[in-house]
């Protein structure tokens, strides 16, 4: 992801995450969609005030801009990329916004705050990327507020149905794929999820799943990756490596996962 960050930002802007397409019915503008992902997450997990967020997984700090303007609110976010922080400093000074969005390297599953420093806990799209999932929520309730709200949305793999013990050997080499062309460790479900925020006693839990919202947004993306501009920025990503090339050349395998409900868009919220 951090390789392909320029070409991404060239061509979909700021925010690196799905966009919504409600129903799954498709939208042409796609920028405008994944503004809508964001309000559309905060609506549905009943953010009514926030005075400080923290954006784990902040990329180049599209949400993070985002919530500040929308609640006034002071805003940090983190991520492994140098890249990408000096790139959302130099966004949020344009838009006028440096007095109140900051941001930093740093590891997800070791938190530079204190306990209790956030009203709002908010990771978009970054779950999936943790090694270590129970370690990762067990560091956004740390740094969360009493009272506070945590919001996850994050890709995942489908829940085992009742009578099975794993995924099928035909989805797992699936997923196995995926996690080579992404950089990915070991995925997990909602149920997972849900359960390791129950066993950080965190409260009114509430899960949801929109993967049927999301799906026309690979289309879109491969579409874009076909035109003359798309294919040239790829082309010329190969001055960084090849990891931007094959992460585009799986995206018709995201496609599918999605299609036959082994992936999932889900949601999980819950109070500190």
């Amino acid at each position: 992801m951090f390789q392909s960050t320029p070409l991404w930002q060239d061509v979909w802007g700021e925010h690196l995450h799905h966009g919504l397409y409600p129903g799954g019915k498709p939208r042409s503008d796609h920028k405008q969609a994944q503004v809508d992902m964001v309000d559309a997450v905060l609506d549905w997990s009943a953010v009514k005030e926030v005075t400080s967020v923290l954006d784990v997984g902040c990329g180049v700090g599209g949400s993070s801009r985002h919530i500040a303007r929308r609640f006034g609110a002071s805003a940090k976010g983190v991520t492994l990329s140098p890249v990408q922080v000096q790139r959302a400093d130099s966004l949020s000074a344009e838009a006028g916004l440096s007095d109140r969005c900051s941001f930093e390297v740093a590891d997800a599953l070791e938190l530079p705050f204190a306990s209790s420093s956030f009203d709002l806990v908010w990771s978009l799209e970054s779950g999936e990327h943790m090694p270590d999932k129970r370690r990762f929520m067990a560091e956004m309730a740390r740094v969360c507020k009493p009272g506070g709200r945590i919001i996850l949305v994050t890709w995942c793999c489908r829940s085992l149905q009742p009578g099975e013990t794993a995924l099928s050997a035909d989805e797992q080499r699936l997923l196995d794929q995926l996690c080579k062309a992404y950089y990915l460790p070991q995925w997990a479900s909602i149920d997972q999820y849900k359960a390791i925020a129950t066993d950080l006693q965190l409260q009114g839990i509430r899960t949801d799943d929109w993967s049927a919202d999301v799906q026309p947004f690979w289309r879109a993306v491969i579409d874009t990756a076909l035109t003359p501009r798309g294919v040239f920025g790829l082309l010329n990503s190969l001055r960084a490596g090849l990891g931007t090339i094959r992460g585009a050349l799986v995206m018709p395998l995201m496609q599918r996962g999605l299609r036959r409900g082994l992936i999932k868009f889900n949601l999980l919220t819950a109070t500190k």
